[in-house]
């Protein structure tokens, strides 16, 4: 049996982008139809890792939901503090994954303006080969960071499936899904990112940490759907005790 302990989200400090300049506009500053339409556009980017964050930013808002809608209920005053906690965790992470939907589009154009350097001679390709590689640790390091979330979100589904409003069972499912896809996504943005880092230590431990992170993703997200979907009643729990999530292959 393996064991995943989930994290507290709101007091976690947040990755920063400090060789990337911000392009201005944010994209939880846009309309729904207007990410979608930048998101259908020619340009590179948003992409697939921005979309990612944002399928995953969708999950944690519905575990918020749940969590709201649960709250100041006689049925389920046993489970206020974990409530209380997952309401605020749950809009921690959805706007924390706003964010990395915008630090994956500035990590990765700065790697695409890298990839674009001049190479005519042997100084200017040692100084793109070097931006290449830079730029590219950072194109991964921002989905993994995603991909810490989607865990944080698929916990937080399971931690209320059976301790919130049966009724809204269904959204944690959907919560737990959408974590899911989206480290399935994220992963991906791992993965297509590391030949450009020139570390084979690095690059396999990132490899590593991103497999088991997706694998554990998979795992808590299944539990939460199998325990929304039995739609029974499950113990308190103490959300601050840090429990472990247990998993089983």
């Amino acid at each position: 049996m393996r064991r995943y302990r989930t994290r507290p989200v709101p007091g976690r400090s947040a990755t920063t982008i400090a060789s990337v300049q911000d392009g201005g506009s944010r994209f939880r500053d846009l309309t729904l139809a207007e990410f979608v339409d930048r998101l259908a556009s020619p340009e590179p980017v948003p992409g697939g890792g921005s979309a990612a964050a944002v399928a995953a930013s969708l999950g944690a808002a519905l575990v918020a939901m749940v969590a709201s809608l649960s709250l100041d209920r006689e049925k389920y005053r046993q489970h206020t503090a974990n409530l209380r906690d997952a309401a605020v965790a749950g809009k921690a992470l959805a706007t924390r994954l706003l964010e990395l939907a915008d630090d994956d589009a500035r990590a990765y154009a700065a790697y695409a303006a890298a990839m674009k350097l001049p190479r005519e001679s042997g100084t200017e390709r040692k100084a793109r080969t070097e931006a290449v590689a830079r730029t590219g640790r950072l194109a991964a390091e921002v989905p993994l960071e995603t991909l810490r979330a989607c865990l944080d979100v698929a916990s937080l589904a399971e931690r209320l499936a059976g301790r919130s409003n049966v009724n809204a069972s269904s959204d944690l499912s959907v919560a737990a899904l959408l974590s899911a896809a989206a480290a399935t996504a994220a992963a991906a943005n791992v993965f297509v990112n590391l030949p450009a880092v020139n570390d084979l230590e690095w690059t396999e431990r990132m490899e590593r940490t991103t497999v088991d992170l997706q694998e554990a993703v998979e795992d808590v997200a299944r539990m939460a759907r199998e325990a929304a979907g039995r739609r029974e009643p499950r113990p308190p729990v103490n959300p601050g005790s840090n429990e472990a999530t247990e998993v089983r292959p």
